[in-house]
């Protein structure tokens, strides 16, 4: 299975802006610009999409293994935090997503949901995507 989303962007990185799509429908031709990734202006940036990403890939994976566990989560709302820093020599570097979970899951000990969890942030497609090898193919023209 592959899933794709495109980025077109024009201009300068300070006056420039780009656009994103994904064919799911969740972004068509949505704003992103210097200032909604590194100020307070509108738009979305990558590292909030990462974020998305993130907390909907831990809470399906958190619901597919407390299943496999024998429990049926009643609400699972996660929220993902990443950071982007500025670390040297390398410049701007997601470097965490911090997790946060609220849960209400019927039967389920303290230990046990702690040990399901665990496993799911560990396991989550995502969590192991955020250190992942990068290739590309590029073509100028």
């Amino acid at each position: 299975m592959k899933r794709t989303a495109s980025a077109v962007w024009q201009g300068s990185l300070k006056q420039g802006k780009g656009t994103l799509t994904a064919p799911g429908g969740a972004l068509k031709n949505t704003e992103y610009s210097f200032g909604s990734r590194f100020e307070s202006g509108a738009g979305t940036n990558p590292e909030e999409l990462i974020a998305a990403a993130h907390a909907g890939c831990f809470a399906m994976a958190l619901s597919a293994m407390l299943g496999e566990a024998g429990f049926t989560p009643e609400r699972l709302e996660a929220t993902a935090e990443v950071s982007l820093d500025n670390v040297p020599p390398a410049g701007w570097t997601v470097t965490a997503s911090h997790l946060v979970l609220r849960a209400k899951i019927p039967g389920i000990t303290p230990e046990k949901f702690e040990e399901v969890a665990a496993k799911a942030k560990a396991g989550c497609p995502i969590s192991r995507l955020l250190n992942a090898k990068v290739t590309l193919a590029a073509t100028l023209g």
